[in-house]
């Protein structure tokens, strides 16, 4: 598991070792990982030695850092220029600069085969407006890319996506969250001695071998019921293809069963393209949890579906994944019922959803909070988790999952080719899979198997892609490629 903190925790772990008259040691330390980094990409073009090497030098400590490392470089026979960007430097480490033999410029030199982004860093506010940068030149930014908020990944204004981010003491919650995180490019963490000081982390990325752990069936498991059994009420008589799509990633996950209910349409459809599906009109069976909301609709018969499901989880006290027009649907009494039952229920909302549904069941917080949905996802996942006491799953560029007590975790799996109709689909039928098939452990332990989930599906969508046209159908084989490593 990736952990992340946020700016303002990075540099209160900095103060007490400032206090102690060490910052002139943290910002070699630092300038000199990022010199590193600098020399790995130049030897992945060609030689070091004689290349031509420009940094964006702003006024502040990132500034200083940016000289620091163009000081080192120097010694590697790099060609080291600073362009001011503000009215003055750095003093340390302008006077590091001059003294290993690099100078400063007015402008980015045409041979410069790579750019130092060390303009603004964790402290600033606001957006910039960066210089154009020409077509094909390296960026390597110095602890994030400038403009980019290091508590919450926006970016108010310009920014200069990097090809690589060499960041300082920790990883920040904004290279890993919306704009910062795709703007960031790879990501390389430099220590410099903060572990001791930086408490609990902000956020935390599930890795591979943590989600495939959810989805992985014990050794001992011989009988389908222990494999895990999810019901689906999705699909309508206007909307059947939701049904099959959610049915499709749920049994490509390797559970032991599916139960379907719902109108004999999608039926129908379901069982043509999965005859293992157990399907019928009501709830009844063996289902450990339900997914519920893909392409239900939003008429009197979708309601009472969505009642029956409520009902049977409440009765069971069973994890529920409310998605799609369920979100609409859903009520304040019926989550109240759920919550008291001890049932784990997991929200899906995209950021328009979210919005209707903030609006419509918890109006308190609604001042700013769409605003703040756009500025600050991770903020508006975990006040609407608060609200609700549910885990949200916010789906975006970055799709954030948070419990009630802010527990939450990001992932950036997957891109833009997610973007297409079903897709969402697939997701809640993977996020109902994890639920089925897990032990309980909590809305703690729901926010990691959630997590798990969207894992799965962006790593599945970017391999169901392979550069070629993408729909939603595809992902079931794609995520059971990804299950088998084949």
């Amino acid at each position: 598991m990736i952990h992340a903190y946020t700016g303002a925790a990075v540099r209160a772990a900095e103060s007490p070792l400032l206090r102690a008259g060490q910052g002139d040691v943290l910002m070699r330390r630092a300038a000199w990982g990022l010199a590193v980094g600098v020399v790995r990409e130049l030897r992945s073009r060609g030689p070091v030695a004689g290349s031509t090497v420009a940094a964006l030098v702003g006024t502040g400590n990132n500034g200083g850092d940016a000289l620091w490392a163009l000081a080192f470089l120097c010694r590697r026979g790099v060609n080291a220029v600073a362009v001011l960007t503000g009215e003055r430097m750095h003093e340390a480490g302008l006077a590091a600069l001059h003294r290993a033999g690099g100078r400063v410029a007015d402008r980015i030199p045409d041979d410069a085969i790579l750019l130092i982004d060390g303009v603004l860093g964790t402290g600033a506010r606001g957006g910039w407006e960066p210089p154009p940068i020409r077509a094909g030149l390296t960026v390597v930014a110095c602890d994030l890319p400038s403009g980019v908020d290091a508590n919450t990944g926006h970016v108010a204004g310009g920014v200069i996506p990097a090809d690589l981010t060499v960041t300082f003491g920790a990883l920040k919650t904004g290279l890993v969250v919306g704009a910062g995180a795709h703007a960031a490019g790879r990501v390389d963490v430099v220590d410099i001695g903060l572990g001791p000081y930086l408490g609990d982390s902000d956020v935390s990325s599930l890795e591979r071998d943590d989600s495939l752990a959810v989805f992985a069936p014990p050794a001992w498991d011989d009988h389908k019921y222990r494999r895990g059994v999810l019901g689906v009420c999705a699909g309508s008589e206007q909307y059947p293809g939701a049904a099959v799509l959610v049915c499709s990633s749920a049994l490509a996950s390797g559970l032991g069963m599916v139960q379907y209910a719902g109108p004999q349409r999608a039926a129908d459809l379901v069982l043509t393209a999965y005859p293992e599906v157990v399907a019928g009109p009501g709830v009844e069976g063996k289902a450990q949890a339900w997914v519920a909301g893909p392409g239900l609709g939003s008429d009197d018969a979708a309601r009472a579906r969505l009642a029956a499901v409520v009902d049977a989880c409440v009765d069971g006290g069973l994890p529920l994944v409310l998605d799609a027009s369920a979100l609409g649907l859903v009520t304040l009494d019926q989550l109240s019922a759920l919550r008291n039952a001890g049932c784990e229920v997991v929200l899906t909302p995209h950021q328009g959803e979210l919005l209707k549904l903030v609006d419509r069941l918890a109006p308190q917080i609604t001042d700013g909070f769409a605003d703040l949905a756009k500025a600050d996802p991770v903020a508006a996942a975990r006040r609407t988790a608060e609200a609700l006491a549910v885990v949200a799953l916010l789906k975006g560029s970055t799709t954030v999952t948070a419990a009630p007590g802010g527990r939450t975790l990001v992932q950036n799996e997957g891109g833009a080719e997610l973007a297409t109709a079903g897709t969402g689909d697939c997701l809640a039928g993977l996020v109902g899979s994890a639920l089925a098939r897990s032990s309980r452990g909590g809305l703690d332990a729901t926010v990691e198997k959630a997590a798990a989930a969207a894992w799965l599906h962006g790593t599945a969508g970017a391999t169901a892609t392979d550069g070629g046209p993408f729909g939603a159908s595809a992902l079931a084989s794609a995520v059971r490629q990804t299950l088998t490593g084949q």
